[in-house]
């Protein structure tokens, strides 16, 4: 991706977010986390939301936790889709991430994809195979990072300027996990493709050195 596909991103990126020059961006990872009302109120305060696949919103009535904008959604062809993954859908701006297509992984779409919903896709060249070497995984094994990881990366590529926030990340703390607990739905396998390991070690390292902020 040249320096101008790569300016027009942002660009494509920065008008769903509200404000002209995002300042503030918050990656909402799918599990599940606590009733917590200061973090919902810094997840919809935040210049960008970015969720991801089977993504959960707070719902009327409900605790506040994860709160409930959506700017950004980060997916992949294989999406199990929540509720809330095409809802108003019309507003929001979808990103396909394909690392598997380096790979195995066919250029389909589930039968239930909305028939007028476009989409983005995200370059391979440009930010699937950097963030593999910064993991030190080998390009020639199929194998890659999650969503969650893969959006903490884009979008802190994309604007290094913005505070970039990341919440509901359990391979943070958990990275020996063998299930993924979501915020909707039930439990999913951790699947071959990923080394959780390496994630958890390099997003504590962003979150050191400034490049992200955890949030709990």
């Amino acid at each position: 991706m040249s320096a101008t596909r790569r300016a027009a991103l942002r660009d494509l990126i920065t008008a769903y977010a509200k404000a002209s020059r995002p300042r503030t961006i918050t990656v909402v990872g799918n599990s599940p986390v606590g009733p917590d009302a200061d973090r919902a109120s810094l997840i919809d305060s935040s210049d960008l939301v970015v969720r991801m696949t089977s993504l959960a919103l707070d719902t009327p009535g409900a605790e506040p936790a994860l709160g409930r904008r959506c700017d950004v959604v980060v997916l992949h062809r294989g999406v199990l889709a929540s509720p809330f993954t095409f809802a108003d859908y019309t507003s929001r701006l979808y990103l396909m991430v394909e690392p598997g297509r380096l790979h195995w992984e066919p250029e389909e779409l589930p039968h239930w994809w909305p028939r007028d919903l476009g989409f983005v896709p995200v370059s391979n060249y440009e930010f699937t195979v950097p963030l593999l070497k910064l993991l030190g995984m080998d390009l020639a094994e199929p194998a890659w990072a999650t969503t969650g990881t893969f959006a903490a990366y884009l979008f802190t590529e994309l604007f290094p300027e913005a505070t970039t926030r990341l919440t509901g990340m359990s391979i943070v703390d958990n990275p020996d996990q063998t299930t993924f607990q979501h915020a909707w739905g039930e439990p999913v396998h951790v699947t071959p493709e990923h080394r959780l390991q390496l994630e958890s070690q390099l997003l504590k390292q962003w979150d050191a050195e400034g490049r992200i902020e955890l949030l709990p």
